[in-house]
C-alpha cells in the first residue's frame, strides 16, 4: 500500500520538539494536534497507509504520544504493533489504547474486528500491572508498564437514559481496582461494558536490566 504524507509531516520528524500521533483516527481525531494515520483518505487524515509500513518511516524514539480510539481491535497482532511502538516511541513516552470491551454486544457485528480485550489483556504484554492477578507475559522483551486500565460505562446516543443508568455502574465498578475485576468476573455479561481504556508508558530496557 502506498504511503500518502498530504502534509510532508514526516520529513519534519526530527527537527519537531514533541510528537503525538493518532492511529486510526477515521473521520474525526480525538486529539488535534498529533498526526493522523489511517488506512483510508479522510480530511482529517495527515498520513495514509498501512498501519506497520507508516510507522516504519518513524525515526527510532522520535514519538512523545501515541492515542488510538478503536483501533487496536482492527489489527492483525497485538504483540507486533506494540513491538513496533516500542522502537518508535522514546522511553517514558505514553501509549493509549481505547478498545471495545468483551462484553460490548455491539463488538461482535463488526467483521473487522479481529481481537478481544479486557481488564488483564495488555498485562500480558506489559511490566507492573495495576491489578492485582498475575498473568505470563507472551514476549520475550518487555517494552511497557501498564500504568492504568478503566472500564467505560455506556450506550449510543439514541439510549440517553440507558446510557445515564450505564454512566452510573461506571462510577461504582471503577473506584477501585478491586471493584473492577469484581465487575468483569462477575457482573460483566449483566451488565455490558462499552469500551475499555488502557494506558502505557515506555521504559529504559536497560535500566529494568539491571
Amino acid at each position: 500500500m502506498t504511503i500518502n504524507d498530504k502534509n510532508k509531516l514526516l520529513d519534519r520528524l526530527e527537527s519537531a520538539k514533541y510528537v503525538v500521533i493518532e492511529l486510526g483516527c477515521g473521520m474525526r481525531k480525538r486529539h488535534a494536534d498529533a498526526i493522523g494515520i489511517d488506512a483510508l483518505d479522510y480530511p482529517c487524515v495527515d498520513i495514509v497507509g498501512d498501519i506497520y509500513e507508516v510507522l516504519t518511516q518513524f525515526p527510532s524514539g522520535s514519538v512523545d504520544e501515541v492515542y488510538s480510539c478503536h483501533f487496536v481491535e482492527h489489527v492483525d497482532s497485538v504483540s507486533r504493533l506494540l513491538a513496533e511502538l516500542a522502537r518508535v516511541v522514546k522511553v517514558g513516552g505514553v501509549v493509549e489504547f481505547v478498545a471495545p470491551h468483551f462484553s460490548n454486544p455491539y463488538f461482535y457485528s463488526d467483521p473487522t474486528h479481529r481481537s478481544f480485550f479486557g481488564l488483564y489483556t495488555f498485562s500480558y504484554f506489559s511490566i507492573n500491572s495495576p491489578l492485582r492477578r498475575k498473568v505470563p507475559t507472551y514476549q520475550e522483551k518487555l517494552w511497557f508498564q501498564l500504568d492504568q486500565v478503566d472500564l467505560r460505562f455506556k450506550s449510543s446516543r439514541e439510549f440517553f437514559i440507558r446510557n445515564a443508568f450505564k454512566r452510573l455502574i461506571g462510577l461504582v465498578f471503577n473506584s477501585c481496582s478491586y471493584m473492577k475485576e469484581l465487575y468483569e468476573e462477575n457482573f460483566c455479561y449483566l451488565f455490558p461494558c462499552y469500551e475499555i481504556r488502557y494506558k502505557l508508558s515506555r521504559i529504559d530496557t536497560q535500566e529494568k536490566g539491571k
